[in-house]
This record gives C-alpha cells, sequence and structure tokens, in this order.
C-alpha cells in the first residue's frame, strides 16, 4: 500500500511523539507463527507504526502466563530492527501490588521480552485502590533508573487519576502522561465524559484508544473464540446487534467497518494513538486503510455514526 503517511501525535504534554497506530500484545503474538511475526514487525516499521504495547499477563484477571512478551521479543530480533527504530509501551499491575513491586516486575517483563527498557508504560487498573501516592514515587525510580521514559494510565476511576496528577506536580515527579481508556464506535463514556475530556482538552494527558474493534465483533467476525476485554455497562449482546449496521455505513463510505470504526477513534482530536491487535499482515494492510479514509472523509465519519453509541449508562468518571 504506497503512499501510507501515518500520522505521529504527542502522548501527552510529558510523552513520547508516537505514531497514531500502536499494535497490541495481548493473545496476539502468540496468535502467529514465527515468520508471520517477523513480516508484521518488518511491515510496521516500513509504514512508520513501529510501536508495540508488550506485557506479561501474569496476576489478576490477566493470570494467563502467556508467551506473547517473549514471542514479541523473538520477532523483533529476528527482524533485525535496531533499538531506535521501535517504541515499546509495557505494563505495571496494580493486583498483587506492593507485594510485588514495581521494579521486581518491570525487570521481569523487560528480561522475557529480551529489552533493556520501556518507551513508556501503562500502570493498568486495580480492584480497590491503591494509595496513589507510593504509586507515582514508585514509577518515578523506575524513570530514574533509566528503565522508562514516560508513563499512563489504564481504565482508572478519574479521582484517582486526579490524584495522582496532583501528587506528581507537589512533589515534582513525573505523572502520567496519558490514559490509555476503552474506547470505540459503541463505547463512549469515559474517552467522551467530562472528566477525562477537560484533562485531554489541555493537554494534560494524551488518550490512547483500546478495545476500538471489541475484539473483532465490530469486525463483523461474530461471537469471538477467545478472551477480550471486560463487558463494562452489560451491553455486549447490542455490539453483536451494531455490527450489521456498522458494516451497512461502511459500505457507504466504500470502507470496511474496521477502517471506519478505526477512523472513528482517530477523527477525535484527543486521540493520540489507539491499539489494535492485527495477527495477520492482511489486517494490518486493512487497518493502514484508516489513513485514506480520513483523508477523504474525516468530516463526516463521527456524525454517520453518532447513533451506535450504546454505553450512555455508564458512569464517565470510570466508576462501573
Amino acid at each position: 500500500m504506497p503512499g501510507i503517511d501515518v500520522p505521529k501525535r504527542r502522548l501527552g504534554k510529558n510523552g513520547p511523539l508516537v505514531p497514531a497506530f500502536a499494535l497490541g500484545s495481548w493473545n496476539t503474538w502468540d496468535r502467529m507463527r514465527p515468520d508471520d511475526a517477523v513480516t508484521m514487525v518488518r511491515r510496521a516499521v516500513e509504514v512508520g507504526v513501529a510501536f508495540f504495547d508488550v506485557a506479561y499477563y501474569n496476576m489478576g484477571p490477566h493470570e494467563e502466563h502467556s508467551r506473547t512478551d517473549i514471542l514479541f521479543g523473538e520477532a523483533i530480533r529476528a527482524a533485525g530492527v535496531a533499538r531506535k527504530d521501535y517504541q515499546v509501551c509495557g505494563k505495571l499491575w496494580l493486583w498483587e501490588y506492593p507485594k510485588l513491586n514495581f521494579r521486581q516486575q518491570i525487570e521481569t517483563s523487560l528480561e522475557r521480552a529480551g529489552l533493556d527498557r520501556f518507551d513508556t508504560l501503562v500502570v493498568g487498573d486495580y480492584f480497590g485502590a491503591p494509595d496513589m501516592e507510593p504509586v507515582v514515587a514508585g514509577v518515578y525510580e523506575l524513570i530514574a533508573a533509566g528503565l522508562v521514559d514516560s508513563w499512563g494510565i489504564n481504565n482508572w476511576h478519574f479521582v484517582h487519576t486526579r490524584q495522582a496528577l496532583d501528587f506528581a506536580d507537589k512533589a515534582s515527579l513525573v505523572g502520567p502522561s496519558f490514559a490509555q481508556l476503552k474506547y470505540s464506535v459503541v463505547r463512549r463514556s469515559m474517552a467522551e465524559g467530562a472528566e477525562y475530556s477537560a484533562l485531554f482538552a489541555d493537554g494534560t494527558l494524551g488518550l490512547q484508544a483500546s478495545d476500538c474493534l471489541e475484539g473483532g465483533i465490530l469486525a463483523g467476525r461474530g461471537v469471538p473464540a477467545r478472551k477480550i476485554g471486560a463487558d463494562v455497562g452489560a451491553i455486549r449482546e447490542r455490539i453483536y446487534a451494531a455490527a450489521p449496521k456498522l458494516k451497512q455505513i461502511a459500505d457507504e463510505f466504500e470502507a470496511s467497518p474496521v477502517q471506519l470504526a478505526l477512523a472513528f477513534c482517530l477523527a477525535n482530536p484527543n486521540v493520540a494513538n489507539l491499539l489494535f491487535g492485527a495477527s495477520r499482515l492482511e489486517q494490518l494492510e486493512d487497518n493502514l486503510g484508516t489513513i485514506a479514509l480520513l483523508n477523504r472523509a474525516g468530516g463526516r465519519i463521527r456524525p454517520a455514526l453518532a447513533d451506535l453509541r450504546l454505553d450512555q449508562h455508564v458512569r464517565s468518571d470510570g466508576v462501573w
């Protein structure tokens, strides 16, 4: 696909400049053959979307002990890509914090992926909110040690994100620069709600959109055969019913449902970056077609999809 010009956006005021697309890791690299993974990595570098979300899924709801992070590391090395030519976002989990401290987690994650540092990282969600002051201080220790450059949060209650930002400012530490939130044609509550939108609008945080395709449901693939993200607001059955409507509207734009769903997210100026879990090269190529769709029809996309929102009843502050 010649002539692809993937935009780059700042991932919050303290965050890195990143491509609009990032390849996610959950149940991704372990769904590919090794040679296909290498091809995927090389293509991502070639078209300027070499930003990879990588994690060791080993605790809490993600106690799967998958090898996806190890397989990513093997693929990036086999592809022969220089470290300066790609970015990696890691993850820290709060499920067993502070029993398992951040330094232990990050060193294990880096070792498994064969990396020396993360460009940025996401601090995951929680059952019962920990004290945000030691969380911020703990992440800063990783930054000071050169293991990571910046960080963001994943689906935190807004009040805790605000606490983290305020403490970082007061203590002259590095606070979160972005929020990774569920955001899609059908799920808009947190990403477009008043609380987080204010921080996006003034540049305090960048928005990293995740679960943009609802585990493939919005791509028209039906009931997923694998574990996918949480169904906040219990709207999944309605999402299945909405997928054919998305396809109908996509046909009117002469685009695929995936392209239209991703274009909806990127047409929001607050979105710095979005994650997708492409596990086949043809999926990546289809996703890249989103850029051409935005260029020719950007102003018409969001109005055409206004009626597909399904989570109006979900609180926008992240309290579910």
